[in-house]
């Protein structure tokens, strides 16, 4: 049997309700993805120390701020490090992350004035992870890896 070769993947991609509103963001072709790789399911929210649910956070200039006004950087700094080492300890070379979140975002990120508005932008795991050499795919790129 050969091995599969592992995708490490949002956990409220796969239907954790890990999510800050305590939801999951299931994605209708995980069934396809597990014929072709080993998943694995990481939020690097609670991984930081986050609770779910939890006040929404968007980064604001270098910092992640909640909704509150706290600075929750060092939550998301602590779960992107987490994230990381399980790439670099599993040999994980993809991943796929929840495209709009402060941690995961690929391709955009929320404005950071908690207005709804959507702007191009990184989260801290993705950023943190590319520069790492790791490619990130947002969820709505998956077909390319099937």
């Amino acid at each position: 049997m050969v091995d599969m070769e592992k995708i490490l993947i949002s956990a409220c991609l796969v239907g954790d309700k890990v999510r800050y509103d305590g939801k999951s963001q299931y994605h209708p072709l995980i069934k396809e993805l597990l014929e072709k790789y080993k998943l694995v399911p990481f939020c690097p929210e609670v991984e930081g120390g986050l609770k779910t649910p939890r006040v929404p956070s968007e980064i604001k200039k270098d910092k992640v701020i909640n909704q509150e006004g706290r600075d929750v950087t060092r939550f998301f700094k602590e779960g992107a490090e987490k994230a990381l080492n399980i790439c670099k300890y599993l040999d994980i070379k993809i991943a796929i992350l929840k495209d709009g979140s402060p941690s995961c975002g690929s391709t955009e990120i929320h404005s950071g004035n908690f207005d709804g508005r959507m702007v191009k932008g990184k989260g801290i795991t993705t950023t943190l992870l590319e520069q790492n050499g790791i490619k990130v795919y947002s969820e709505k790129e998956i077909e390319k890896l099937l």
